[in-house]
């Protein structure tokens, strides 16, 4: 993908595979962004293309690809003023359980409103979306996604103005989702331990392009990681889980 005569992401290969998460990492710039938009068909591929279900992502409709495709931006979309249930049950538009007349049905306001109880959102359902605080958009945002069905998530920094209970929440929806329907999971994150809880592989890019690529533990080693942020790092075991557990080491120097 290049942006002008700028190539932003180059030689980049990933397969989202049914009941995965798989987590992109890397500093600001890194590209990690606009890889997640070209995957959505939102920014076309300047060479190399996009596959979905054995087909190129170009030979979609728009609805095509959201019926198949749920993003979770950084920020929702809000040219009109919507309720939390509004916006939501939006995300059932492009379901084949919408009636020939454009109406939703009993399941599809079921499922909405199932997706809106997953992410604690219930207090909020008759709130407009723009008197929502930031996190609490966000939740929207997943439900909405969630709603959708899909049996492909991409998101762009979903813990973004999350606390860091709303943080395991959303990670757990997914990976909850992509384990027990089968969807797959595209995350872009700076939370490296987060990604090393939730995720099946990683992703590390720099400059547009993939440094490392597979398990968490194969990729999230002090080296690589120092090679990609420019920072030390202490990489041990989280005594619960086993996962990498990443802590930037701060030196001080002697003044």
């Amino acid at each position: 993908m290049n942006y002008d005569a700028r190539e932003a992401v180059a030689n980049v290969s990933l397969r989202a595979e049914p009941g995965k998460v798989f987590s992109i990492l890397g500093p600001n710039g890194a590209g990690k962004s606009t890889l997640l938009r070209a995957l959505n068909g939102s920014i076309a591929t300047s060479r190399g293309e996009v596959w979905l279900d054995q087909k190129p992502l170009t030979s979609y409709a728009r609805r095509g690809v959201a019926r198949r495709i749920a993003v979770v931006a950084q920020e929702a979309d809000l040219r009109f003023p919507v309720t939390v249930f509004e916006f939501v049950l939006g995300g059932r538009y492009a379901s084949a359980n919408v009636s020939a007349w454009g109406w939703e049905s009993e399941q599809d306001i079921v499922i909405a409103q199932k997706a809106i109880a997953d992410t604690e959102l219930g207090e909020f359902e008759s709130r407009l979306m723009n008197e929502l605080s930031g996190g609490e958009r966000q939740r929207a945002v997943l439900a909405r996604a969630l709603a959708t069905e899909a049996k492909i998530f991409l998101l762009d920094e979903p813990t973004a103005n999350l606390d860091l209970a709303h943080q395991a929440t959303m990670l757990r929806l997914i990976r909850l989702r992509c384990d027990q329907n089968g969807s797959a999971a595209v995350v872009v994150t700076h939370d490296v331990n987060l990604a090393a809880e939730f995720s099946n592989q990683v992703m590390l890019m720099k400059d547009g392009r993939t440094i490392a690529f597979g398990e968490a533990r194969e990729v999230l080693t002090e080296e690589l990681l120092k090679q990609v942020f420019g920072l030390r790092v202490l990489v041990d075991a989280h005594p619960v889980s086993g996962a990498p557990r990443v802590t930037p080491v701060h030196v001080q120097t002697q003044g």
